[in-house]
């Protein structure tokens, strides 16, 4: 009988039009909708100005946890959107990074070309402007997006995680062993008919250093009276978190348009149910090339401005955890709503990067205070409290932080029917 009703409910939420359904399930109000995303929003934003005031977090690191926002958000157009569960999303962002190293950088010293950088003249290497390269690292994840993609999104569930997987753990090793690369230069007369030049093109283990920052040019600052400096500094992080809150909004705006667009609905009902989205007309394999290769777009952008904000990118640097930490973002904010993902994206990144160390540094000095001759190293345990906050999160609130209403309907739903099944 639960199961009927249910059914029943949701045969009448999706009779009424769309209008009535998004007042019913969002509210009542419209100024209800954004009163409190556009506070959280103006707080966020003037964070550089009275931060040291309340000294809560560093702005080097909201700096960073912005850009792990970046990466969930992207993530969600794979995973929320979607449904394909990617573990290997970290290779877009080591691919976005990378990509500023090889156009914006001294790696090639045997080029001198210089296009827009504010990089000092005559700096051996091809130094081309930074919006130029974020633009081409994203366009670079997007085709490696695709070459990946198109063999293994036939592939569904388990089978398709366990292929991404593999992609994000080769990742790192080839740009590690990328140091020297055969590459063909012409033909010989004597076996072997190729000859080969060894290029290297990532320089290994010791990585890429002294990658360009951003800048507009001295004439702009100056127009501008510095507010678009000519060239960001090590010093003053104002302008790296102006830069990365704006590339936030842009991903933003970008999800919530996909997300009510034609492609969007197509991804949803793929998500939904493959067979049924497919009897209906939805092409599968092209509707998931898209989602793969849009959300590979994101990362790659990330990518070059965290690999641009550090001054330097390692193979070390994009291990597999961080697929692993930007989908549990995803997951525990809530698949497939902006809000919670970026809920979801900014506290796990709080405590990966500081939370956790703010914590222990709470607990031994309550630990001292007590006369007590002892050390919690609280960071040393990072794994497992995650873990523990995971487990508790899907025990008592699988749907995430906070879902979106088609999840929260599809978890009361399941849950309706288990409790029709214990009865």
């Amino acid at each position: 009988m639960a199961r009927v009703h249910a059914r029943t409910a949701r045969a009448r939420l999706a009779a009424l039009p769309p209008v009535a359904w998004t007042r019913r399930v969002v509210s009542s109000h419209p100024l209800g909708r954004f009163a409190l995303p556009l506070a959280l929003l103006g707080a966020f934003v003037t964070y550089p100005f009275y931060y040291r005031s309340i000294n809560f977090v560093d702005l080097d690191t909201v700096i960073v946890m912005a850009v792990y926002v970046m990466l969930a958000l992207g993530l969600n157009i794979v995973v929320g959107y979607a449904g394909l569960l990617d573990l290997g999303y970290v290779a877009f962002f080591a691919l976005g990074a990378y990509t500023l190293g090889w156009f914006a950088s001294d790696r090639f010293t045997g080029v001198t070309f210089h296009f827009g950088s504010v990089a000092p003249e005559g700096l051996p290497g091809i130094h081309l402007n930074f919006w130029i390269v974020v633009i081409a690292a994203g366009v670079i994840a997007a085709i490696a997006g695709v070459i990946i993609g198109w063999p293994t999104l036939r592939l569904r569930g388990d089978y398709l995680a366990i292929v991404t997987l593999g992609f994000g753990e080769i990742i790192p090793d080839v740009f590690r062993n990328a140091d020297d690369l055969p590459v063909p230069t012409g033909f010989q007369a004597e076996p072997p008919f190729l000859s080969f030049d060894k290029v290297n093109l990532t320089a290994g283990v010791r990585g890429i250093r002294q990658l360009d920052r951003p800048g507009f040019g001295g004439s702009i600052d100056g127009g501008t009276g510095g507010v678009l400096p000519e060239r960001y500094s090590s010093i003053d992080l104002k302008p790296w978190f102006f830069t990365i809150v704006a590339m936030c909004l842009i991903t933003v705006f970008v999800n919530q348009r996909l997300r009510d667009s034609k492609m969007g609905r197509a991804w949803i009902a793929v998500r939904e149910d493959e067979v049924a989205a497919s009897a209906m007309g939805v092409p599968l394999m092209r509707t998931k090339l898209w989602s793969y290769g849009i959300g590979a777009i994101f990362g790659g952008f990330a990518g070059a401005f965290y690999g641009s904000f550090i001054g330097s990118v390692f193979p070390t640097s994009f291990y597999f955890n961080i697929s692993i930490i930007v989908l549990c973002m995803v997951i525990v904010g809530g698949m497939g709503n902006i809000y919670g993902v970026v809920l979801g994206a900014l506290v796990l990144a709080y405590l990966n990067f500081e939370g956790l160390d703010t914590i222990g540094n709470g607990i031994n000095d309550l630990i001292h205070s007590l006369g007590i001759d002892a050390t919690v190293e609280v960071p040393k345990y990072k794994f497992l409290i995650f873990g523990i906050l995971l487990v508790t999160m899907m025990l008592f609130r699988p749907e995430g932080f906070i879902p979106s209403a088609r999840r929260k309907a599809e978890f009361e739903e399941a849950r309706s029917e288990a409790a029709e099944v214990r009865t």
